[in-house]
C-alpha cells in the first residue's frame, strides 16, 4: 500500500447494507483499497467515514468497487441531496421489507395449518397437501426471502458466513429435501420409510427472521430524525440590509458582516451580535434554561434560537458550518458515528457456527456412506438433513428479539420507552449518571414560591387584581409566573403603563400608583422599603430565587420570589441511584449560586454550573476516559451532544423532540424515580437474553450429535428429520416462554 501524504476525511451514505456483517465487509474492502488510510462504517445510520488521499483515490471509483460486492456509495457534492437520496432508498427498502413480511405471513399460515393438522406421514389425510405446501413455500423463499440467499452468496464469495448463510442453508435444504420427497415419494417407500416434508419449517423460519429485520429497520429509520430537526431549526430565508436596501435572501447566501433583521417570533439564522433594538430570545437550545434571555446592543445571538418579543438588527459574525448550531449538528453526527457498529452476538456466533454445522453435516454424510452398511445412502442422507434442520437458526434468531419485545413492553408499562437493544444491553453496566438540572431535576418552568405581604396591608384582593392586570401587560418571562399564581381575576383598568426592560413595570390602577420590579429599580423610583421584607429578600436570594418587590403609592407592600422548583421525587431518585453505587453528577447552564442550591436540595455533591452544550459532551468523554459507563439524562436540545456521546442516553418525555430522538430511552413521565427502574429493567432483560442464548446453544450442542447418529452404535436410534423439525420448534417455544417470564418481573 502506497504512502499517503495528505489525507481528507469525508462521510458518505452507504446503500445495500442489511446486517452488521455487511458493515464489516464494506469496511474491510475500503480499508484494503490503495489510497484509503482508514474507514469506519456506522451501520446504525448507514454511513461510512473515509480517510483518503484525494490524489490517489476517486470516490466514484470506490463506489464502483463496492457495487461489485453488492453495496454502494452516494457520492454527491450537496450533502443534503445525498442524505435525501439515502432516505429515499431506505424508505423504499423498508416498504419492500414490510410487504415481504406481510405476504410471507399470508402464505405461511396455510402451510403451517396443512403441515401440522392435515398431514400424516403418508399424506393420506390430505392427498395433495404436499403439493400445495410446496407451491406456497416456493414464493416465500424465491421471492420474499430471496435476500437471504443473495446475502449468503455475497458472504460466501468473501469466505464469510452470518445469520443469512444459516437461514439460506437450512431453509434451502429443507425445501429441496421436501420437494424431492413430494415429487419422488417412491424412493423412500421402496426402502420402507415415509417421505416426510418440512415446508412449514422453512416458511416459518423465513417469516420470523423477516419480522425481526423489519423491527430492526423500523428502529434504524428513526436514527436521523434528530439531525433533521436540528437542521430544521435554521430558517430557509432571512431579511438583510445591503446597500441601504432590505432584501430577502436564502440563509445559505448570508455573508459575514451582513446586517440581519429579526422580528417577533422569528428564528435567528446565524451567529452574530446585536447592533440595534432589544428583545427576549429563547436560548434553551444553548443553555437549557427556561427563561428567555434579554438581548440589547452588544449582546451575542445564536443560530437556531427563537426571538420572542420585540425586534432587533444584528451583524453576522459566524455563518454556515461555523455557527454554534452547525457545531452541535456536527458533534451529534460524530458522537453517533464514532461508536463501533454493533455486531449482533448471534451474527458473531453464526460466523463460527455455520461452517461448523456444514462440516458436521458433510462428515455425517461421509461417515454413514462408508460405515452405514446396507442402507448407507439412505441413512447418510437422512442424518445429514437432520443435522441441517435441527441446527436451524430459529431459536438463535428469537433469543434476542423475543426478550427485547417483552422487555420493551414491560418498559412501556412502567413509562419507559426503549428504542433499541444496545441501550438495554448497556444500561445495567452504568456506574455514572449525569443529570441535567432544568426539566430533569426541576420542573423546567418558573413558579411563584413565596408571596409575602408587609405588615398591616389590607385589601389584599384589590392589590392582587391590580398586580395581575399590570403583569398581564408585561412581556417579561417572569410575568407569566405571577399571572398564573394570582387567582384574583377581577377586571381593573390600567393607566399610564410603562415597562423598563430588565428592571420592571409601573402603572396606575384605581388611582393607586404601582411599581413592580428589582430592588434597584424601586430605589430609583423613590420607594420606601419595608425592613422586614428586606430581610426576607436577602434570605430568598441566597436560596437562588429571583426576588421581585411590589410597591403601592411609593411604599413597598409585598415581596414575590420566583424559582424553578425541584421535582417532588428528584431527591428520592438521586438517593436510590447513590445507594446502588452509581455516582450522580449535575450539569447546568445556570449560574453557580442556583446550581449550588439545587444540587444541595437534591442531595448531589458533584455539579458544574454555566456549562455550554459542548462542555456537557466533554464532561461525558472525561468520565468515559476514566473507565466509567455513563448514562446522560436530559430534556433539551442543549443536551443532545452529551446524549449522543453517552453510553446510555435517556430523555425526559416532556422535553424537546430532539432530545427524545437522540436518546435511546425516553422516560414518558417526569418522575425521575423511573430512572432506577429503567436500569433494573436492563439488568433483567440482559439476563433473559443470555439465558435464551444459553439454552439455544445447549439444544444445538445436544441435538446436532444426536441428529448425526451418535447414539446409533449404542441403541440403534437414528433421529428422523421430522423429529428434528419438532425439536427445532420446541427449542423456539422454550426461548419464547423464557422471554415471557419478564412480564411478571418486579422493577
Amino acid at each position: 500500500m502506497d504512502t499517503i501524504s495528505e489525507t481528507k476525511k469525508v462521510t458518505l451514505p452507504v446503500t445495500g447494507m442489511s446486517c452488521a456483517a455487511c458493515a464489516v465487509s464494506v469496511e474491510s474492502v475500503l480499508k484494503s483499497t490503495n489510497g484509503v488510510a482508514g474507514a469506519g462504517v456506522n451501520y446504525a445510520n448507514q454511513s461510512v467515514q473515509i480517510n483518503y488521499d484525494p490524489e490517489v483515490v476517486d470516490l466514484q471509483e470506490l463506489d464502483k468497487v463496492l457495487q461489485g460486492i453488492g453495496y454502494g456509495l452516494l457520492v454527491q457534492d450537496d450533502e443534503e441531496e445525498a442524505a435525501a437520496e439515502q432516505e429515499k432508498i431506505q424508505h423504499a427498502h423498508y416498504e419492500d421489507l414490510k410487504k415481504s413480511t406481510i405476504w410471507t405471513a399470508v402464505l405461511t399460515v396455510p402451510i403451517v395449518v396443512i403441515g401440522m393438522f392435515f398431514m400424516d406421514g403418508s399424506g393420506s389425510t390430505f392427498p395433495f397437501g404436499n403439493y400445495i405446501m410446496m407451491a406456497l413455500t416456493l414464493p416465500v423463499l424465491a421471492i420474499f426471502g430471496r435476500n437471504f440467499f443473495v446475502n449468503a452468496w455475497k458472504q460466501a464469495r468473501h469466505k464469510k458466513a452470518n445469520m443469512d448463510t444459516l437461514v439460506a442453508l437450512s431453509t434451502g435444504t429443507a425445501f429441496l429435501f421436501s420437494s424431492f420427497n413430494t415429487l419422488f415419494p417412491e424412493f423412500w417407500h421402496a426402502r420402507g420409510l415415509h417421505p416426510h416434508v418440512y415446508f412449514e419449517a422453512a416458511a416459518v423460519i423465513v417469516f420470523f427472521i423477516l419480522l425481526g429485520k423489519l423491527m430492526e429497520e423500523r428502529a434504524k429509520s428513526n436514527t436521523s430524525d434528530a439531525l433533521k430537526k436540528l437542521i430544521g431549526l435554521q430558517p430557509k430565508t432571512v431579511r438583510v440590509y445591503r446597500a441601504k436596501t432590505e432584501l430577502e435572501i436564502g440563509v445559505k447566501d448570508v455573508l459575514l458582516h451582513d446586517e440581519i433583521i429579526i422580528r417577533s417570533g422569528e428564528k435567528i439564522p446565524v451567529d452574530g451580535k446585536v447592533i440595534s433594538g432589544s428583545s427576549f430570545v429563547d436560548e434553551s437550545l444553548m443553555t437549557g434554561e427556561p427563561l428567555p434571555a434579554e438581548k440589547k446592543a452588544g449582546d451575542a445571538v445564536f443560530a437556531g434560537t427563537v426571538n420572542q418579543h420585540g425586534s432587533f438588527t444584528f451583524i453576522a459574525e459566524k455563518i454556515g458550518k461555523h455557527t454554534v448550531l452547525a457545531q452541535i449538528i456536527k458533534t451529534v453526527q460524530e458522537a453517533q458515528g464514532s461508536k463501533a457498529p454493533v455486531q449482533r452476538l448471534v451474527d458473531k456466533i453464526a460466523g463460527i457456527f455455520v461452517p461448523v454445522v456444514i462440516a458436521i453435516a458433510v462428515l455425517t454424510f461421509a461417515a454413514w456412506l462408508f460405515f452405514g452398511g446396507e442402507n448407507a445412502v439412505t441413512h447418510a442422507l437422512l442424518a445429514a438433513v437432520s443435522v441441517l434442520v435441527i441446527a436451524c437458526p430459529c431459536a438463535l434468531g428469537l433469543a434476542t428479539p423475543t426478550a427485547m419485545m417483552v422487555g420493551v413492553g414491560k418498559g412501556a408499562e412502567n413509562n419507559i420507552l426503549i428504542k433499541d437493544a444496545e441501550s438495554l444491553e448497556k444500561a445495567y453496566k452504568v456506574d455514572a449518571v449525569i443529570l441535567d438540572k432544568t426539566g430533569t431535576l426541576t420542573e423546567g418552568r418558573p413558579k411563584v414560591t413565596d408571596w409575602n405581604w408587609a405588615n398591616g396591608i389590607e385589601q389584599q384582593s384589590t392589590h392582587y387584581a391590580a398586580i395581575r392586570a399590570l403583569e398581564a401587560r408585561s412581556e417579561h418571562p417572569l410575568a407569566q409566573a405571577i399571572t398564573q399564581f394570582v387567582t384574583e381575576k377581577t377586571q381593573v383598568k390600567v393607566q399610564d403603563f410603562q415597562a423598563v426592560a430588565g428592571n420592571g413595570i409601573k402603572g396606575i390602577v384605581n388611582d393607586v400608583k404601582y411599581v413592580i420590579g428589582t430592588a434597584s429599580y424601586l430605589e430609583k423610583e423613590g420607594i420606601t422599603f419595608d425592613p422586614e421584607l428586606e430581610k426576607q429578600a436577602a434570605k430568598l436570594a441566597s436560596a437562588a430565587k429571583t426576588v421581585i418587590a411590589v410597591a403601592a403609592n411609593n411604599r413597598q407592600i409585598a415581596l414575590v420570589a420566583i424559582a424553578d422548583q425541584l421535582k417532588a421525587t428528584s431527591q428520592e431518585a438521586v438517593a436510590k441511584l447513590q445507594k446502588q453505587g452509581i455516582a450522580v453528577y449535575m450539569l447546568t447552564g445556570d449560574n453557580a449560586q442556583t446550581a449550588s442550591a439545587v444540587a444541595k436540595e437534591a442531595g448531589i455533591q458533584a455539579y458544574e454550573a454555566e456549562v455550554k452544550p459542548d462542555d456537557k459532551m466533554q464532561f461525558v468523554k472525561k468520565l468515559q476516559s476514566e473507565g466509567k459507563t455513563v448514562a446522560m439524562v436530559g430534556d433539551g436540545i442543549n443536551d443532545s451532544q452529551a446524549l449522543a456521546q453517552a453510553d446510555v442516553s435517556i430523555a425526559m418525555g416532556k422535553g424537546s423532540d430532539i432530545a427524545m430522538d437522540v436518546a435511546k430511552m425516553t422516560l414518558i413521565t417526569s418522575d425521575l424515580l423511573t430512572l432506577p427502574k429503567a436500569l433494573n429493567l436492563s439488568r433483567k432483560t440482559v439476563i433473559t437474553i443470555r439465558q435464551n442464548l444459553f439454552w439455544a446453544f445447549i439444544y444445538n450442542l445436544i441435538g446436532i450429535p444426536v441428529a448425526a447418529g451418535i447414539l446409533y452404535p449404542f441403541n440403534g436410534f437414528l433421529l428422523d428429520p421430522m423429529i428434528a423439525g419438532a425439536a427445532m420448534a420446541l427449542s423456539s417455544v422454550s426461548v419464547v416462554m423464557n422471554s415471557l417470564r419478564l412480564r411478571s418481573a418486579k422493577l
